[in-house]
């Protein structure tokens, strides 16, 4: 545990150090907000908006431009906050994946690391995993049938 003590200390440049926390900041609070049921009613409110208001400026090519240019931008955004999240979310997860099979008995310590394989070797290993709960499967039956 005690090599996680200072996981929250950085030793980069101040500024970097800021920048960062700034962005990391933003990105979470960004991507709790876009989550929102509030955030599509708005997204849609924006819409219908945009839709009324067509007849209004007689559906010219400006009136386009404003829904395509707030679209497009916002798109562009979210994908860096999804990304941000998504890469967050699994970094975290494994490592809760890799204490658990450093702390159980008997797991295979050369799964601690299984993403940085490359595919067909992910695809070879699902194949041996696949077998092994298969002949799970079949011999949990086979108990049953035994017992009854």
């Amino acid at each position: 545990m005690s090599e996680f003590a200072s996981i929250h200390d950085d030793d980069d440049d101040p500024v970097v150090s800021r920048l960062r926390q700034v962005f990391d900041t933003l990105a979470k609070r960004g991507s709790a907000l876009a989550g929102r049921p509030v955030s599509f009613v708005l997204a849609v409110l924006v819409i219908v908006t945009w839709l009324v208001t067509g007849p209004v400026f007689g559906f010219n090519n400006t009136w386009q431009l404003v829904i395509n240019t707030g679209t497009t931008i916002v798109t562009f955004l979210m994908v860096f906050l999804i990304q941000n999240s998504q890469n967050r979310d699994t970094v975290a997860l494994h490592l809760k994946i890799d204490e658990l099979i450093m702390a159980t008995a008997g797991a295979d310590d050369r799964l601690l690391d299984l993403e940085e394989l490359d595919d067909r070797v992910l695809e070879r290993k699902q194949a041996i995993f696949e077998r092994r709960a298969e002949a799970a499967r079949e011999e949990a039956a086979r108990r049953r049938t035994e017992i009854q």
